[in-house]
């Protein structure tokens, strides 16, 4: 299977599948306090079965081509992940998202892994938008969009009831023309701690 290197400080991007069923609910379950602050990601994972159920509904989405799951490794250990939460080809749009461990935090992993990504969509399948979808209170999911040079379209307010409380989610998003203008002039910002 492929390994992308993501820098010279041994993190990888790998497809993320339903035969690393183990190691996701281990990396789940060292993270799972810290992963779960914003998003529903632990909760889909409680056990074996889940979490190779939680693998197969994404290896199911890249079959039908309709979304995608990576981890992101560094030094042999799954330490998190970004994926294709949707994609739609036929309209050109898609929505990236990533959950990562609190020990992972700080190295620019999310945002060198969604470039990526988000390359992939443009160059090679034709995503005109691509969208970032998270909590207003999440800010460094917020810090990410904007490392990526994404625009901020608006906030739906209140409209993800989460843990017995409804938050207001940032919609954020970056247009297949200015992604390509952003790379030629260089105005991607560095991701910190990139090595």
């Amino acid at each position: 299977m492929f390994a992308i290197s993501l820098g010279a400080d041994g993190a990888e991007l790998r497809p993320l599948e339903p035969w690393h069923a183990e190691e996701y609910l281990a990396h789940i379950d060292r993270g799972r306090e810290y992963i779960g602050r914003y998003i529903a990601l632990a909760e889909r994972a409680t056990d074996l079965a889940s979490a190779r159920a939680f693998l197969q509904s994404y290896a199911d989405k890249a079959a039908a081509d309709s979304g995608r799951l990576y981890g992101i490794w560094q030094d042999g250990v799954l330490v998190g992940g970004v994926l294709f939460r949707t994609f739609d080809a036929a309209s050109g749009t898609c929505e990236v998202g990533c959950w990562l461990e609190e020990a992972a935090a700080g190295r620019g992993l999310i945002t060198r892994a969604i470039r990526l990504l988000i390359d992939w969509a443009v160059d090679e399948r034709g995503i005109h938008r691509v969208e970032w979808i998270a909590a207003a209170s999440n800010t460094a999911s917020i810090n990410v969009a904007k490392r990526l040079g994404m625009v901020r379209d608006g906030v739906l307010r209140e409209s993800n009831p989460y843990r017995g409380v409804r938050h207001d989610m940032e919609i954020w998003s970056v247009l297949a023309p200015q992604w390509r203008e952003l790379r030629v002039s260089g105005r991607l910002r560095p991701p910190r701690a990139q090595q």
